[in-house]
């Protein structure tokens, strides 16, 4: 009978590793955790597939290196880290941004040593990637800003609005009594202020449209007649700009739940301001895209071959007010992320020397069967 408690204290102890061990197992295979394992003399005794998926390499090859060799080939700044897990104190909270682009990833590292009883028998270190939550709290930042400008389009859009309709009105009659007079001079000054004034009113509209967004109606919209109804307005644009317009279809190109003109807005603008940074001359391709046959969610790339845009722009492209034009708002851009992520959708953008890519996501109408149009390859516009 005495032996009873200590067996099953050591059944109790021993369930206790197993289920230590598999807690362990399941984090090595987390997606979204890394984690590295260090020995007494800080080389690496363990490391997990997120680690080596995000900086590269192979386990193997990382196993039986030295933490601190290794964390210089990274060429990443993190004194504060290297410093801690050199004299085994505890660290939490350390950001770190790897990657550019599509393959960039924010994580927080935690790390510290690891002890058996009071011995120190190695040191660990965790990298949790919080991407996702970085993209969502700057989406929210986003649509805050977004918020504050149409409070303020709201009191203020028709008070420019009502002195500048009268103010047109009387410069459209100036211009009627000079061209009636033959004076071609002042013709052409009274041209220039209706110009600009245009421009006025079109920013008051963005205005307006950030003020008091249009209503979203959600209804199933095939890809295949949206793109057949929008192209020919967007070709007009690339023949005056010298470019070649194609358009690569799926072989099903599916339904998505969107507004149907609202989402044609957000082509025609990402569509134009490919063209207007292409310059004279180029290619614009706009291609549907699904990862795999029967996906949620289908993807849209407008592409061009133009001078693309810094890496330090690219962080402020969705900034309202931000522009690289000369006569641009900075809205449309802005715009365009909204009505994307009110029809449940997202939109990014790659970009390098040989041109720029936007891509939208949207997801796709499950009640809606898809129906076979054109089939893939790039084909001209007259062909679609």
């Amino acid at each position: 009978m005495n032996g009873q408690p200590g067996q099953r204290s050591r059944e109790v102890l021993s369930q206790r590793e197993i289920y230590i061990r598999k807690l362990a197992e399941r984090l090595l295979e987390d997606d979204h955790t890394g984690v590295i394992l260090f020995g007494p003399d800080l080389r690496i005794i363990e490391v997990s597939p997120m680690v080596c998926s995000i900086f590269g390499g192979n386990r193997n090859d990382l196993l039986g290196q030295d933490a601190f060799r290794w964390l210089e080939s990274l060429s990443v700044q993190l004194p504060s880290v290297v410093l801690k897990l050199d004299k085994g104190e505890s660290f939490r909270n350390q950001r770190l941004t790897w990657g550019s682009g599509e393959r960039r990833r924010e994580l927080m590292l935690e790390g510290g040593a690891l002890r058996d009883g009071t011995e120190e028998i190695g040191r660990y270190m965790l990298f949790q990637d919080v991407t996702h939550l970085m993209l969502l709290e700057e989406q929210i930042r986003r649509s805050d800003r977004l918020k504050m400008i149409g409070q303020v389009a709201a009191g203020t859009a028709h008070e420019i609005r009502n002195p500048l309709t009268a103010i047109k009105g009387f410069i459209q009659l100036l211009h009627k009594a000079l061209s009636e007079r033959d004076m071609n001079r002042e013709l052409e000054y009274v041209g220039i202020v209706l110009s600009e004034l245009e421009r006025v009113n079109e920013l008051v509209n963005e205005f307006l449209l950030l003020s008091k967004p249009k209503e979203v109606r959600l209804v199933p919209v095939h890809l295949g007649k949206l793109f057949r109804e929008m192209l020919p307005m967007l070709q007009n644009e690339a023949i005056l700009h010298n470019v070649t317009l194609s358009y690569e279809p799926l072989e099903d190109s599916p339904y998505v739940f969107a507004d149907k003109e609202m989402l044609k807005q957000v082509f025609l603008n990402l569509g134009k301001n490919a063209i207007e940074a292409m310059g004279n001359g180029g290619s614009l391709i706009i291609r549907e895209r699904s990862v795999y046959p029967g996906a949620e969610e289908v993807s849209v790339d407008v592409c061009d071959n133009g001078p693309g845009i810094s890496e330090e722009l690219l962080e402020r492209i969705f900034d309202p007010f931000f522009t690289t034009k000369e006569q641009g708002t900075g809205l449309g851009l802005s715009i365009c992320q909204r009505i994307v992520h009110e029809f449940g959708g997202k939109i990014g953008v790659q970009s390098g020397s040989g041109g720029t890519m936007f891509t939208v996501t949207l997801p796709t109408a499950a009640v809606a069967k898809s129906r076979k149009v054109v089939c893939g390859g790039a084909l001209p516009l007259d062909d679609v």
